[in-house]
């Protein structure tokens, strides 16, 4: 197994776990946004308030994009397992 390959493997892995976890992050950023302007907004400082949405928002994301997240994840593992045998030799 050369650096270069174990380097590949590495970028590749990195790769994945961007793209599998862009969504659930960028929903927790856009409910975490807008629930920040409605408290400026109503000057409700309660921390917890921002919670319960961003928890059903990525529920429904994860409900969405789940069958995706996990097709990539098992696209990429079996891809990993099946050049296992060329990388090592």
């Amino acid at each position: 197994m050369t650096p270069e390959s174990v380097i590949a493997f590495g970028q590749q892995a990195l790769h994945i776990a961007m793209l599998v976890g862009a969504p659930l992050l960028l929903t927790a950023l856009a409910v975490g946004l807008i629930v920040g302007m409605i408290q400026a907004a109503t000057q409700i400082n309660e921390q917890t308030l921002s919670f319960i949405p961003k928890l059903i928002s990525m529920a429904l994301v994860m409900i969405i994009t789940g069958p995706w997240m996990l097709r990539t994840l098992v696209t990429f593992t079996r891809t990993l397992i099946e050049s296992l045998p060329q990388a090592v030799r």
